[in-house]
């Protein structure tokens, strides 16, 4: 199984290198692709061993399981420029918040009479391992397309499927809550050093707090 990304900026990398962390994919079985190789996110992902490109097409070309890993005003254009070098082989996972499973299809079946489809959303600590995804699957992917994304997904954290119409409440949960716990723990380093703490220290501390609540949660 090959995995390619539409877009080389921080989801592309956290993925990658969760897949990679946990084994599940060699990094020369990942190719990303994005029109600004100058990207401090292309740098890191070359320096991992991922194959990368300004062509989205060879990307295509080269995958099996295929990420759009982009902005969600960037879709149409997209589809519109790859729809022609989708086939059976592939699995469009579209990680674009709000961007519906039929506008996908819709676009696609210009090209392809049976695109199979799935959207997830995802987040950024699938990079630690320990992301939080849900995905639905579209009218054309079958039972074990939507396995293989769970067992790529659940290799870097929580995965599980729900309905399309879910979706959005997720993004405004798990897609944007660690931010949320980011800047909960800033607060907390920020009473440590008022404190007399160390700002490494309280933050090291804040963050350990925020975990053990989390597993004990």
């Amino acid at each position: 199984m090959s995995v390619g990304f539409i877009g080389a900026g921080q989801l592309a990398f956290a993925l990658a290198k969760g897949f990679t962390a946990a084994g599940i994919l060699a990094a020369h079985k990942i190719m990303a692709s994005s029109p600004d190789m100058d990207l401090a996110t292309v740098s890191a992902l070359r320096k991992m061993g991922v194959n990368l490109t300004p062509h989205n097409k060879e990307t295509v070309r080269h995958s099996d399981v295929l990420f759009l890993a982009v902005k969600p005003h960037i879709i149409p254009f997209i589809l519109d420029e790859i729809g022609a070098d989708i086939e059976d082989r592939h699995i469009v996972v579209s990680c674009a918040a709000g961007v519906t499973i039929s506008s996908i299809e819709k676009k696609l079946t210009a090209f392809q009479p049976a695109p199979k489809v799935i959207r997830c959303m995802t987040n950024t600590p699938v990079v630690v391992r320990e992301g939080a995804t849900v995905y639905a699957t579209g009218t054309h992917a079958q039972v074990e397309d939507g396995r293989l994304l769970e067992q790529l997904m659940s290799s870097v954290g929580f995965c599980t499927e729900v309905e399309e119409d879910l979706i959005d409440a997720v993004t405004g949960l798990s897609g944007s809550g660690p931010a949320y716990a980011f800047t909960a723990l800033e607060a907390l380093a920020d009473g440590g050093v008022k404190m007399g703490l160390p700002r490494r220290l309280a933050i090291r501390l804040g963050a350990q707090a925020l975990l053990g609540a989390a597993v004990h949660g």
